[in-house]
């Protein structure tokens, strides 16, 4: 599954990390991923939020991208690595700890941390 690149606009951008995080009080799914373009190098962070809250047969889904610092993306990218079970949004990993914390209201806030720009579209 490819994504326009934001940078050379070429379909080869892809998802090549993915940490599955827990539910908050707005999103039933919640994955952060890693993005590369094989094309130009072009690297970056995507959030997928998905909700199937309200009516039946209804979800809301928003998948972004985002523009980060190389230092934010490599320590996202090891903290995944160094998870056993990346799949597992119930993982107590540090990766898991870190990047799925909630704020005082039960909102994902685990890239509070991390400087990024954007967000860019995420189109096939």
């Amino acid at each position: 599954m490819a994504f326009i690149c934001p940078d050379c606009a070429a379909k080869t951008l892809a998802i090549i990390l993915r940490l599955e995080l827990p539910p908050d009080s707005r999103w039933d799914e919640i994955t952060l991923q890693t993005l590369a373009c094989a094309r130009c190098g072009f690297a970056g962070v995507a959030v997928y939020q998905e909700s199937r809250r309200g009516a039946l047969e209804s979800e809301t889904v928003h998948h972004d991208g985002y523009r980060v610092e190389t230092v934010d993306l490599r320590r996202l990218e090891r903290a995944v690595k160094s998870c056993p079970t990346p799949g597992d949004r119930h993982c107590s990993c540090f990766a898991h700890r870190v990047f799925g914390r909630q704020d005082e209201s039960g909102r994902w806030s685990g890239l509070d941390e991390v400087a990024r720009e954007g967000p860019f579209s995420l189109e096939r």
